[in-house]
Protein backbone atom coordinates (compact mmCIF):
# COMPACT_ATOMS: atom_id res chain seq x y z
CA UNK A 1 0.00 0.00 0.00
CA UNK A 2 1.43 3.47 -1.09
CA UNK A 3 1.31 6.43 1.19
CA UNK A 4 0.56 9.80 -0.65
CA UNK A 5 1.62 12.76 0.80
CA UNK A 6 0.36 16.01 0.53
CA UNK A 7 3.03 18.76 -0.09
CA UNK A 8 1.15 21.88 -0.85
CA UNK A 9 0.99 23.25 3.21
CA UNK A 10 4.68 23.09 2.89
CA UNK A 11 4.82 25.51 -0.91
CA UNK A 12 2.88 28.07 0.68
CA UNK A 13 5.45 28.60 4.07
CA UNK A 14 8.67 28.24 2.29
CA UNK A 15 10.57 30.07 -0.30
CA UNK A 16 13.76 28.36 -2.91
CA UNK A 17 12.86 24.79 -1.90
CA UNK A 18 10.61 23.99 -5.28
CA UNK A 19 13.49 21.54 -6.41
CA UNK A 20 13.41 19.61 -3.51
CA UNK A 21 9.57 19.46 -3.09
CA UNK A 22 9.73 18.24 -6.58
CA UNK A 23 12.02 15.36 -5.98
CA UNK A 24 9.90 14.12 -3.43
CA UNK A 25 7.07 13.63 -5.29
CA UNK A 26 9.03 12.50 -8.14
CA UNK A 27 10.30 9.66 -6.12
CA UNK A 28 6.66 9.16 -4.40
CA UNK A 29 5.75 8.37 -8.12
CA UNK A 30 4.60 4.89 -8.48
CA UNK A 31 8.11 3.27 -10.86
CA UNK A 32 8.08 0.43 -13.28
CA UNK A 33 9.34 -2.53 -11.07
CA UNK A 34 10.47 -3.67 -14.41
CA UNK A 35 14.24 -3.06 -14.69
CA UNK A 36 14.00 -4.07 -18.50
CA UNK A 37 16.57 -3.40 -20.31
CA UNK A 38 19.03 -3.94 -18.03
CA UNK A 39 21.57 -0.81 -17.75
CA UNK A 40 25.01 0.36 -15.88
CA UNK A 41 25.83 3.66 -14.79
CA UNK A 42 29.94 4.12 -14.71
CA UNK A 43 31.92 6.69 -13.86
CA UNK A 44 34.44 7.74 -16.14
CA UNK A 45 36.21 10.44 -14.93
CA UNK A 46 36.12 13.37 -12.75
CA UNK A 47 32.37 15.17 -13.32
CA UNK A 48 32.17 12.68 -16.36
CA UNK A 49 29.76 9.74 -16.58
CA UNK A 50 27.68 7.19 -19.34
CA UNK A 51 24.68 5.83 -18.53
CA UNK A 52 24.91 2.27 -21.09
CA UNK A 53 21.54 0.39 -21.24
CA UNK A 54 21.32 -2.93 -23.19
CA UNK A 55 18.52 -2.41 -26.18
CA UNK A 56 19.15 -4.99 -28.50
CA UNK A 57 16.99 -5.02 -31.71
CA UNK A 58 15.77 -1.38 -31.41
CA UNK A 59 17.25 0.95 -34.10
CA UNK A 60 17.65 4.67 -33.48
CA UNK A 61 14.35 5.20 -35.17
CA UNK A 62 12.92 3.41 -31.82
CA UNK A 63 14.68 5.37 -29.36
CA UNK A 64 13.87 8.70 -27.73
CA UNK A 65 16.16 10.12 -25.14
CA UNK A 66 14.62 13.38 -23.61
CA UNK A 67 16.07 15.94 -20.99
CA UNK A 68 14.13 18.28 -19.28
CA UNK A 69 15.04 19.99 -15.38
CA UNK A 70 17.55 17.70 -14.75
CA UNK A 71 15.48 14.16 -15.68
CA UNK A 72 16.67 12.43 -18.36
CA UNK A 73 13.78 10.17 -19.52
CA UNK A 74 14.79 7.20 -22.34
CA UNK A 75 11.85 5.45 -23.75
CA UNK A 76 11.86 2.59 -26.72
CA UNK A 77 8.75 1.44 -28.86
CA UNK A 78 9.78 -1.32 -31.41
CA UNK A 79 7.29 -1.40 -34.11
CA UNK A 80 5.76 -5.09 -33.71
CA UNK A 81 6.62 -7.51 -36.55
CA UNK A 82 3.96 -10.18 -37.75
CA UNK A 83 4.11 -13.35 -35.57
CA UNK A 84 4.32 -15.33 -38.17
CA UNK A 85 6.60 -17.93 -38.79
CA UNK A 86 8.23 -18.02 -34.90
CA UNK A 87 8.50 -21.36 -33.12
CA UNK A 88 9.76 -19.53 -29.92
CA UNK A 89 10.03 -15.56 -29.52
CA UNK A 90 12.11 -14.91 -26.71
CA UNK A 91 13.46 -11.67 -27.55
CA UNK A 92 11.77 -9.34 -25.70
CA UNK A 93 11.03 -5.68 -27.96
CA UNK A 94 8.35 -4.47 -25.46
CA UNK A 95 8.45 -0.55 -24.88
CA UNK A 96 10.37 0.49 -21.88
CA UNK A 97 11.04 3.98 -20.33
CA UNK A 98 13.63 4.86 -17.94
CA UNK A 99 13.68 8.04 -15.54
CA UNK A 100 17.38 9.25 -14.47
CA UNK A 101 17.15 12.14 -12.07
CA UNK A 102 20.14 14.35 -12.72
CA UNK A 103 22.27 16.00 -9.96
CA UNK A 104 22.25 20.04 -10.74
CA UNK A 105 24.59 21.04 -13.65
CA UNK A 106 24.99 17.64 -15.13
CA UNK A 107 24.10 17.88 -18.82
CA UNK A 108 24.05 15.61 -21.83
CA UNK A 109 27.05 15.21 -23.87
CA UNK A 110 26.06 12.77 -26.38
CA UNK A 111 24.44 9.54 -27.24
CA UNK A 112 25.62 6.65 -29.57
CA UNK A 113 23.68 3.30 -30.36
CA UNK A 114 26.61 0.33 -30.84
CA UNK A 115 26.19 -3.31 -31.26
CA UNK A 116 22.91 -2.82 -29.25
CA UNK A 117 24.14 -0.64 -26.74
CA UNK A 118 22.93 2.49 -26.17
CA UNK A 119 25.61 5.29 -24.37
CA UNK A 120 24.54 8.31 -22.99
CA UNK A 121 27.55 10.66 -21.81
CA UNK A 122 27.31 13.07 -18.96
CA UNK A 123 28.84 15.97 -17.80
CA UNK A 124 28.77 17.90 -14.90
CA UNK A 125 30.10 21.52 -15.30
CA UNK A 126 29.79 23.79 -12.07
CA UNK A 127 30.11 27.12 -13.08
CA UNK A 128 32.76 29.07 -12.52
CA UNK A 129 31.06 31.27 -9.95
CA UNK A 130 30.16 28.21 -7.72
CA UNK A 131 33.40 26.61 -7.79
CA UNK A 132 35.82 26.97 -4.64
CA UNK A 133 38.00 29.86 -4.87
CA UNK A 134 41.14 30.80 -2.70
CA UNK A 135 40.81 34.14 -0.60
CA UNK A 136 44.49 35.84 0.24
CA UNK A 137 45.04 37.13 3.61
CA UNK A 138 46.39 40.49 3.93
CA UNK A 139 48.86 41.56 6.30
CA UNK A 140 47.51 44.05 8.41
CA UNK A 141 50.20 47.09 9.35
CA UNK A 142 52.47 46.62 12.28
CA UNK A 143 51.04 48.43 15.41
CA UNK A 144 53.74 50.74 16.48
CA UNK A 145 55.19 49.13 20.04
CA UNK A 146 56.12 51.66 22.24
CA UNK A 147 59.78 51.72 23.53
CA UNK A 148 58.94 50.96 27.21
CA UNK A 149 56.52 48.83 28.45
CA UNK A 150 54.17 50.88 30.56
CA UNK A 151 54.38 49.29 34.32
CA UNK A 152 51.42 49.36 36.70
CA UNK A 153 51.76 50.89 39.82
CA UNK A 154 50.98 48.99 43.15
CA UNK A 155 51.25 49.80 46.31
CA UNK A 156 52.49 46.96 48.41
CA UNK A 157 50.61 45.76 51.71
CA UNK A 158 52.17 46.68 55.09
Amino acid sequence: MATSYDYAPLFRSSIGFDRVFNLLENAQRARSISDWPPYDIVKTGDGSYRIAIAVAGFAREDLDITFQSNLLTVTGKKQEAPAEGYLHRGIAFRPFEHRFELADHVRVKGAELVDGLLSIELLREIPEEMKPRKISIERAPALEQPAAAAQIESQKAA
